[in-house]
């Protein structure tokens, strides 16, 4: 199954992803934003950010994560994470039963991963993250070392998880999505941050190629602009998603041009194509084999799923009805057993 969220719309819905046919939806509290799914014990996470509306346009932030069984589509918990609020991010480390959830700072206090027990439930700790807004976390292979990209802050910041503090920052522009590779050796991230107005940056768009042992961008993967989702496939192909305001947008969701996915492979970096998705693509995932890619994207409400050897979107899921916008989290559920 793919499940997908429905920010404006408050749910997740469920698609059978041979024939894309829907096959339920669980209503949740408002405003979910991203999904993670623990195949160990099969229950898939959805963070709650805000009451309503986007990031520095909202009407107060929440502190909720919902757990969700996938299979009979009915909601397990709600864990609050108050004090904690505006739960983003997620990244999981199934062996050790921990589950990391990026939440935004407050006054007097830094954004930073909140560590929930996979097992009760519980939140553990947190860490700080040093910088007000972190949204996507990531983590390595071996499970001692996460980056959380941090939108106006001009660097990534990377915590230990062992010792549960922050011992690194790597300077990049302001940032959105990543991803880090198989081997743990690279991090990929997008940068600089996506701003809805003329910020007046200088720095090239792209995805910032970080070198993990060094902590610092070794390269720089460059994109026409600027660019929110970043994925890596089990098939070796890093999948960027484009936003493409138009010219005379102005501030908000509106404005926006048909986005863009392009692929790079993800051991040359040489740029193996690109082809037009759905407007302002925000999350992007991939099948377990590496074939299929599906882009979320928020204004038009929609999943485009797409075949990553040609290149072509081979159809269109819809969210939400036509003109709600909300389409965001995305995760990919295999069968159980």
């Amino acid at each position: 199954m793919l499940a997908v969220v429905s920010q404006s719309g408050s749910t997740v819905s469920f698609f059978d992803a041979e024939s894309d046919r829907g096959v339920g939806v669980v209503e949740v509290l408002p405003e979910p934003h991203e999904l993670l799914f623990d195949p160990t014990r099969r229950v898939l996470w959805c963070t709650h950010t805000y009451r309503s509306g986007y990031y520095h346009a909202n009407t107060g932030r929440r502190s909720e994560i919902t757990a969700i069984d996938p299979d009979s589509r009915r909601i397990i918990d709600v864990v609050d994470l108050a004090p904690e609020h505006a739960p983003h991010g997620l990244a999981l480390d199934a062996d050790r039963g921990r589950l990391y959830v990026s939440v935004e700072g407050a006054p007097g206090r830094p954004g930073g991963v909140v560590v929930v027990d996979t097992g009760s439930r519980k939140p553990l700790g947190r860490i700080d993250t040093g910088a007000p807004g972190p949204h996507w976390f990531a983590i390595g292979p071996d499970g001692t070392t996460g980056y959380a990209t941090n939108k106006e802050a001009p660097f990534v910041s990377v915590v230990d998880l062992v010792a549960g503090e922050l011992v690194g920052r790597v300077e990049v522009p302001g940032s959105e999505g990543l991803a880090v590779s198989a081997d743990g050796a690279r991090v990929y991230v997008a940068g600089p941050h996506v701003s809805f107005t003329e910020d007046g940056s200088a720095n090239a768009n792209g995805v910032r190629v970080i070198d993990a042992e060094t902590r610092t961008v070794a390269e720089v993967l460059p994109t026409e602009n600027r660019v929110m989702p970043v994925h890596l496939t089990a098939g070796g192909k890093l999948l960027v998603g484009e936003l493409r305001p138009r010219p005379d947008a102005a501030a908000g969701v509106t404005g926006q041009d048909p986005g863009r996915l392009v692929v790079f492979a993800a051991d040359g970096h040489e740029r193996l194509g690109e082809l037009e998705i759905g407007r302002s693509p925000l999350t992007i995932t991939s099948s377990p084999d590496g074939a299929l890619g599906y882009a979320s994207c928020v204004v038009d409400s929609a999943v485009d799923v797409v075949d990553l050897d040609s290149l072509r979107v081979l159809s269109r899921i819809r969210v939400a009805k036509a003109g709600d916008a909300g389409a965001h989290g995305l995760a990919y559920v295999p069968r159980a057993g």
